[in-house]
């Protein structure tokens, strides 16, 4: 049922100094695959790959709470400057982003950044945490938030019981594996669509907003920068949530191998949906502060919700099934980006052999996808997944900032590298400070969550000697691993 890929192991040369299962013809390196192989194919076009960073970005907070960011800068004025910073900042690191994707053309992301940068180590522990703990946990919050929305029109009157969300929860993640496991094109042309879907909902908050402030309602705006100060700790707590209402420019390039033409497509595909998604951002923000005071946003469990039933009456009961194909959105994008790192990662020797096979006939990376379900559905019922994520939220930080100072650390050690998109060095200089300055700010005012997050990250280093180092390992330890 399965092949072996002839998929690149090394690119322009580089890297793994024995560690790999072997070095394979590369897909950019004019070498021919070799006959019989079976490889991902080149199915993600422009229009998708901007759809994938869109869909994936645009989950469900901007439609249910931008009050963190309010609450940390005390005022509206400053809030939508954050919003605007942020959006800024994350065009910042997506354009280094495009940098590697264009000069490393290998799918994969962070894992392949760090590999090719600072070697093995670093990048198995980038793998470990999100294989065990991150990538199953944040599936499984915005499946939630799926499944709490997509009920929400069905118990309007009375609370929504916590075990049909989780089932409703559960048929939508399962949902999401069948498609990213059956096509690569139809789990792509879906995402187009809901991504679409995303927009239109934002529409419905913007347009309605344009219209108040043309009839004059700017009362919450005057003295927008009057009320609470800041405090020292909230104004990087507020550009912290900020970040996080953004990431998901990096997904592109996951699946660096299978888009058309990377070195053209990859850099336009992330400017144009980053500036999209900010200037959506920040309109929907100015479109709630239209109808909502402060205050009220404040109090408000689900903004968009409260925004529509004060302007659109019955129409309302859209928003919540708007905000449910966006969750679904995320979590389509995310499965079918993730997946390809653990396929890297597996091809790489970094994790076990049968997470490196493409189907033969529907050329989907299936056990890649398949081992995120289990994984999924033990976070979706077991623990607070809320607090599970903020013992990790660091941990995605601090290696998108390592792999940003990797960017620079390649300029240095690989001058001659080809790079057909090439950012100021400043640009990823103020990058990594700020992710760098995020992960520090996290260690001081929560230290003993961070602290958790942090150990657990640090299970990766005996993980990788254990599995990857170590040669004289049992037989049934071996066999277990797919050795």
């Amino acid at each position: 049922m399965f092949r072996k890929a002839a998929v690149p192991t090394v690119s322009n040369g580089s890297y793994l100094q024995g560690q790999a299962n072997g070095k394979l013809s590369s897909l950019d390196s004019g070498q021919p695959a070799q006959e019989g192989k079976v490889v991902l194919k080149k199915k993600v076009t422009l229009l998708r790959g901007i759809s994938i960073i869109i869909g994936t970005i645009i989950g469900a907070g901007i439609f249910i709470s931008p009050k963190g960011i309010l609450k940390n800068t005390g005022s509206v004025g400053m809030s939508l400057t954050v919003w605007t910073v942020c959006g800024i900042l994350s065009l910042f690191g997506a354009l280094c982003y495009a940098e590697l994707g264009t000069c490393i053309k290998k799918s994969g992301g962070h894992y392949t950044y760090i590999l090719e940068a600072f070697g093995p180590l670093p990048a198995f522990v980038r793998v470990w945490v999100e294989l065990l703990i991150i990538r199953p946990a944040a599936t499984a919050v915005i499946s939630l938030a799926f499944g709490r929305y997509i009920l929400e029109p069905f118990f309007m009157q009375c609370e929504i019981p916590e075990l049909a969300i989780k089932l409703i929860t559960a048929v939508g993640i399962t949902l999401v594996m069948v498609l990213n496991s059956t096509s690569v094109s139809w789990s792509a042309r879906i995402q187009m669509f809901l991504t679409f879907c995303k927009l239109v909902a934002i529409l419905i908050i913007i347009v309605p907003g344009v219209i108040q402030l043309i009839k004059g309602e700017t009362q919450h705006f005057r003295n927008a920068f009057a009320g609470n100060d800041a405090s020292v700790m909230g104004l990087p707590l507020a550009f912290y949530s900020g970040m996080y209402a953004y990431s998901g420019w990096f997904y592109l390039n996951f699946v660096t191998e299978e888009v058309e033409n990377p070195e053209k497509n990859i850099p336009l595909a992330i400017c144009v949906s980053m500036i999209i998604v900010t200037v959506g951002y920040v309109l929907t923000n100015v479109a709630y502060f239209t109808t909502i005071s402060a205050g009220e946003l404040l109090l408000s469990k689900a903004v968009a919700v409260t925004f529509a039933e004060r302007l659109m009456g019955n129409f309302s009961l859209a928003v919540p099934v708007f905000v449910a194909l966006s969750c679904f959105g995320s979590m389509n994008g995310g499965v079918f980006a993730v997946s390809r790192m653990f396929f890297v990662a597996s091809r790489e020797g970094h994790l076990p052999e049968i997470l490196s096979m493409i189907h033969v006939r529907k050329h989907t990376p299936l056990p890649a996808v398949i081992v995120l379900h289990p994984l999924t559905m033990i976070m979706l019922f077991n623990g607070d997944l809320y607090s599970l994520l903020n013992f990790l939220s660091f941990a995605r930080w601090l290696f998108i900032g390592l792999v940003v100072a990797g960017l620079i650390y390649l300029r240095y050690k690989r001058p001659d590298m080809p790079r057909p998109f090439k950012v100021p060095l400043f640009i990823p200089a103020l990058f990594s400070f700020t992710c760098l300055f995020m992960v520090a700010l996290s260690l001081y005012s929560d230290p003993v969550n961070t602290g958790i997050g942090f150990a657990i990250t640090l299970t990766g280093i005996p993980a990788y000697y254990l599995f990857i180092v170590w040669d004289n390992k049992p037989k049934w330890f071996r066999k277990l691993l797919g050795k």
